[in-house]
C-alpha cells in the first residue's frame, strides 16, 4: 500500500496559512458578509448585535467575578474594555473620559484584515461595550465614529454614559440595564 501525498506531508510540514484563529476570523467574516448580502447591512448588524449583547453580558460577569465586585465604576469599565480588547489582540486605548462619556481609539482590529468591508462585525464592539457600560451604570449609547471596517486608519468609539444633548445627537445604539 502506498502513502498518499497528503499523509507524506503531514500538517507539521505543509506550508499552509491555515490555523484556528484565522479559520474562525474567516468564518465570522464570511457569515457577516453573507448576512450583509442577503438581508442588508442594518439587518446583518442587528443579528450580530444579538450575539454581541449575549457575549457582553457573559464578559461583564467574568470581569466582575474576577475583580470580586458587584458593579463596575466608570473608570473600571474603561479599564475593563481596554483590557478585553488587548486580550483579543486589539489595540484600544482611552482618548478621554468623563462622567458623560468615554472615548476610545484603536489601531488594530481583533479581526485583523478580515473586518475590511464588513461593518456589521463592528456590532460586536458596540454591543459588548454598550452591554457592559449599561449593566453597570444603567445606560449607554455607543457611537462608532470611525472604524477600520469602513476603511478608516483606526477606530474611534464613543460610549455615552448619560442622556446629554451630545449623546442625543450622536448616531449610535442605545443600551439599558437588564
Amino acid at each position: 500500500m502506498t502513502k498518499s501525498k497528503v499523509s507524506e506531508n503531514t500538517s507539521n510540514t505543509l506550508n499552509l496559512p491555515l490555523e484556528r484563529e484565522g479559520f474562525f476570523s474567516t468564518l465570522i467574516r464570511e457569515l457577516s458578509g453573507t448576512l450583509q448580502d442577503l438581508v442588508g447591512l442594518e439587518e446583518a448588524s442587528g443579528f450580530i448585535s444579538v450575539v454581541g449583547q449575549t457575549m457582553g453580558g457573559q464578559i461583564n460577569q467574568e470581569y466582575k467575578s474576577a475583580l470580586k465586585l458587584s458593579n463596575l465604576s466608570r473608570e473600571q469599565i474603561a479599564e475593563v474594555l481596554v483590557d478585553l480588547k488587548k486580550r483579543i489582540q486589539g489595540d484600544f486605548y482611552i482618548i478621554e473620559q468623563s462622567d458623560e462619556k468615554i472615548v476610545f481609539g484603536n489601531h488594530v482590529c481583533p479581526f485583523g484584515e478580515k473586518v475590511l468591508d464588513r461593518p456589521s462585525m463592528c456590532m460586536m464592539t458596540s454591543n459588548v461595550f454598550g452591554s457592559i457600560a449599561a449593566d453597570n451604570l444603567g445606560y449607554a449609547k455607543v457611537e462608532l465614529q470611525e472604524t477600520i471596517a469602513n476603511g478608516d486608519s483606526g477606530c474611534r468609539v464613543v460610549v455615552y454614559l448619560e442622556h446629554t444633548e451630545e449623546a442625543e445627537e450622536a448616531v449610535g445604539r442605545e443600551y439599558f440595564k437588564g
